[in-house]
């Protein structure tokens, strides 16, 4: 198995964190997030993902669900941000704040779908 760690980022406006990742180029934005390393935790996998992609740290941290794809674990967080996102690694082309309704048109599904049962859980 591969596990994975995303988070729904909020800032204090409710805009949701969106990342233009280089290895989505069929779908490009999506919530933040990554592999775990070895003898990593989850909640330590989220918070040093964020920070190398974005230079956030991010705080309230609650994981929401975990789920397998094929041999592949996903593990979804809600958090809130603290501090100012900027591009911080070349996995990631541009960075915004988005209102759920104005969230980029080109985003997957996938994406969409996962943003929404977070906020529908708060």
């Amino acid at each position: 198995f591969t596990v994975s760690v995303g988070a729904v980022v909020l800032n204090e406006k409710e805009e949701i964190l969106l990342l233009d990742h280089v290895l989505r180029p069929a779908s490009g934005w999506g919530i933040p997030g990554g592999f775990m390393n070895a003898l990593e935790q989850p909640h330590e996998a989220v918070r040093r993902e964020i920070f190398e992609e974005t230079g956030l740290e991010i705080e309230d941290v609650e994981m929401m669900w975990m789920r397998t794809l094929n041999r592949h674990i996903e593990v979804i967080f809600r958090a809130n941000a603290k501090g100012e996102a900027q591009v911080k690694c070349r996995e990631i082309n541009d960075l915004g704040w988005f209102e759920f309704e104005k969230m980029p048109a080109e985003m997957s599904k996938g994406q969409r779908e996962i943003i929404k049962k977070v906020l529908s859980k708060k």
